[in-house]
């Protein structure tokens, strides 16, 4: 005995022993600081995401700034006259400056030294009364004279390069479109005291006021001589019914609609399709009674007006679809400057921004769609005599009442941002009521961004919970039978098929979703729910049925192998549904059930719809819930079962009561990891429905989830532009829910764990 213990005691001893026993330390250390260390990893790569992310998306919520960069006088420099208009460049280098004696200036914006003046061709007696308000998207402005005349003048600002393609300034031009002939908008020969201009795919149309506020009207039809390249006008005058006096006027894009606006505040819209026959549409008030429209101007596109009055408010109107299918002008928003009028409102060139002055020198800028206030400052002591905003939105341009010029450099890169634009209704022009939109792009720089992400957001749990209603019954239930009354050989077999179905690219099922499952599903359609009719209660019957054989017919199948018998049942079930499909479609649907949802129940049904995304997402998330809910099922102690088994509860009620409750952390953390896969998922939603985004839970009709979307539209978005962050919010959006969801999972898994552990 004491021989065993010290050879025992020479063996532990040893050297040899002595290095294991050291390896063996050694590897436990690196082991656990490995560990450790994967996990940090895995912590840290987490926050750099988030910390990235919001890095991007910051940016969209800081404040714009304005900072005066230069002021110089003007009066002394360049001459006599009066300030009409001032037009700024894209560079911020020059501007032009229109002056009541028909003289153009152009000064440089840094230093406010003359460059050139030039002088408008007009005739020996003629003087200039008005100009059009610049019109964004249009270069060309009307000049209106002291005979009743009008011009039309355009100016460019090219940028130079030397032999070496180095720039090296911006050269200013003045140009006639039309040549330097003035036409005739009043043959009476008198003083137009205001004027305005509408381009259209033909032509364009000219619109003035004498004194008193007579309206004149004349539409010019433009046709290019192919030969000479001459453009030859033809003229055609009309006039605007009742003999009414009104304060401006403006035209529609497409020449359709006439708006008068009379100095009480009421304004005149009249239908001009017709031209020498004008009709009345509407008369609205603009303002509150008592109070003046002190500036009338079109915002880009030409869709919206915007309405300055003297209580300080800007509001904006637009042409509305009633229930009576009539188009009304209707005010969709008020924006809110002061207290004092506004005097002067000039809209971004660009942009659905304006820029707005009131009559103490207050400057604010805006952004309609979203509601922003981007700026609100005191620039000036009193309203300036001309503004310009350059067509980039960086520069604006103020002269004062004393001829002082005031040039302000103005950084707003993201005025479309706000709270409201990204998740509440907005009211966007053309349509009849506020909603809920994705629209990121259009096919021209008029179109209005629509960056909502609610849709987006909505899609994405649409999307995740009609995967979820498909795979999470099916997922666990299988994990249960598998776990528990499958026989081991059978199980050794199922469990690693469905879990290399997991292994599956989403794109390929996304692709058979799209070519075939969306297909099929539309021409099958009763027979898709005579299937979810018929699959439960022919496998309830064929249970029942199996119970009542005797019992020498059911004992030849061994405990464990019933599924086997389920396979050619499952078969018969699924090819009996969709036989039917076509009987059922005429019996009860007339022959085409999709046509009856759409004119009968006035449902909505796209071909690639959320019936498709559920099957096919569904196939995707079971492997997942499956594998990790059959491992916390089959991992519950046996002797748990045993013992419940023992006293007498059956095997069911074991299921139920013991084994259910103890794998229920585990259970509930493959549907939280489930859910969070259905979630993020991006090529099954993207190639399988029709990626629209939509604000409903119809199951006939697709989605667009913000996996999806930032997929699609990422590659397209300008580096740091509005919508290039908005797709990081999106995406912070996505990381956000995900870890808000697996937080909770944890918390109640713990929680589910803890009340369990006793068992």
């Amino acid at each position: 005995m004491k021989t065993a213990s010290s050879t025992l005691e020479r063996e532990l001893n040893s050297p040899k022993t002595q290095r294991r026993r050291k390896f063996r330390h050694l590897s436990d250390g690196v082991t656990r600081y490995g560990i450790a260390a994967g996990g940090i990893g895995v912590i840290v790569a987490i926050s750099l995401i988030f910390f990235y992310l919001l890095y991007e998306v910051v940016p969209l919520f800081q404040d714009a700034e304005i900072e005066e960069i230069n002021q110089y006088g003007l009066q002394t420099s360049q001459g006599t006259g009066q300030t009409l208009r001032l037009v700024a460049e894209e560079q911020n280098e020059v501007f032009a400056r229109i002056t009541d004696t028909g003289q153009v200036n152009f000064v440089s914006v840094a230093s406010g030294n003359l460059l050139e003046t030039l002088k408008l061709p007009l005739d020996e007696g003629q003087s200039l009364t008005s100009i059009s308000p610049t019109l964004p998207g249009d270069e060309v402005l009307v000049l209106g004279l002291s005979d009743g005349q009008v011009l039309l003048v355009e100016f460019s600002f090219n940028v130079e390069f030397d032999a070496e393609g180095n720039r090296i300034g911006v050269d200013p031009e003045m140009t006639f479109p039309y040549g330097e002939d003035t036409l005739t908008l009043d043959p009476e020969g008198r003083a137009l005291t205001s004027v305005t201009r509408q381009t259209g795919r033909t032509g364009f149309i000219l619109g003035g006021l004498v004194e008193g506020g007579q309206p004149l009207l004349k539409k010019v039809t433009t046709r290019e001589n192919m030969m000479t390249g001459e453009v030859e006008l033809t003229e055609q005058t009309a006039d605007l019914p009742d003999n009414r006096l009104y304060q401006q006027l403006l035209f529609s894009e497409d020449h359709i609609y006439t708006y008068a606006a009379r100095a009480d505040g009421w304004m005149d819209v009249f239908n001009t399709r017709k031209l020498q026959e004008p009709e009345l549409m509407q008369e609205v008030m603009l303002v509150a009674p008592g109070e003046e429209v002190t500036d009338l101007r079109f915002q880009l596109g030409s869709d919206s007006l915007l309405v300055g009055d003297s209580q300080g408010q800007i509001s904006q109107w637009i042409l509305v679809r009633n229930d009576e299918n009539e188009q009304r002008l209707t005010n969709i928003r008020t924006l809110k400057l002061g207290d004092a009028p506004i005097r002067v409102i000039e809209p971004e060139h660009r942009r659905k921004g304006l820029v707005a002055v009131d009559e103490n020198g207050r400057v604010g800028i805006y952004n309609t769609t979203a509601e922003n206030e981007v700026i609100d400052r005191q620039l000036l002591e009193a309203a300036p005599r001309a503004a310009a905003i350059s067509p980039r939105a960086s520069h604006l341009l103020l002269e004062d009442v004393n001829g002082k010029m005031h040039s302000y450099a103005v950084d707003n890169p993201h005025p479309e941002a706000s709270m409201k634009a990204l998740w509440g209704k907005t009211w966007y022009e053309g349509y009849d009521e506020p909603e809920y939109i994705w629209q990121s792009s259009g096919a021209s720089n008029d179109y209005e961004p629509k960056f909502s992400i609610t849709p987006l957001a909505l899609g994405t749990l649409k999307a995740a919970f009609y995967a979820m209603l498909l795979s999470v019954p099916l997922a666990i239930c299988g994990a249960m039978y598998t776990a528990y009354f499958m026989a081991p050989a059978v199980r050794k077999k199922v469990k690693p098929v469905i879990e290399l179905m997991e292994a599956l690219p989403t794109v390929i099922l996304g692709f058979f979703a799209g070519l075939f499952l969306a297909p099929f599903f539309e021409l099958h359609l009763p027979g898709i729910f005579a299937l979810m009719l018929l699959m439960p209660v022919g496998l309830v019957a064929f249970g029942y049925a199996w119970a009542q054989l005797p019992d020498n017919l059911r004992f030849i199948v061994p405990d464990g192998w019933h599924v086997i018998l389920l396979l050619p049942v499952v078969l018969l079930i699924g090819w009996f549904s969709f036989a039917m499909s076509q009987p059922l479609e005429v019996f009860f649907f007339g022959g085409d059930m999709r046509t009856w949802l759409t004119n009968d129940m006035g449902i909505t049904y796209d071909q690639r719809n959320s019936i498709v995304v559920g099957f096919a997402m569904g196939f995707a998330v079971i492997p997942t819930i499956y594998s990790i809910a059959e491992d916390a099922l089959f991992g519950v102690p046996k002797s748990l079962s045993h013992g419940s088994l023992a006293l007498g509860a059956t095997a069911w009620q074991t299921l139920v009561r013991v084994i259910l409750p103890t794998a229920s952390p585990g259970i509930f953390s493959a549907v939280m990891i489930g859910m969070g896969r259905a979630v993020g998922e991006t090529m099954i939603v993207l190639m399988a429905t029709g990626n629209t985004p939509v604000m409903n839970f119809n199951i006939f009709e697709g989605m667009r989830t913000l996996a999806a979307n930032i997929a699609v539209e990422m590659g397209e978005s300008a580096v740091d532009s509005s919508h290039y962050r908005i797709l990081f919010l999106a995406a912070l959006v996505l990381f956000g829910f995900t870890f808000f969801v697996n937080t909770l999972a944890e918390l109640v898994r713990q929680r589910l764990r803890k009340k369990y552990s006793t068992l």
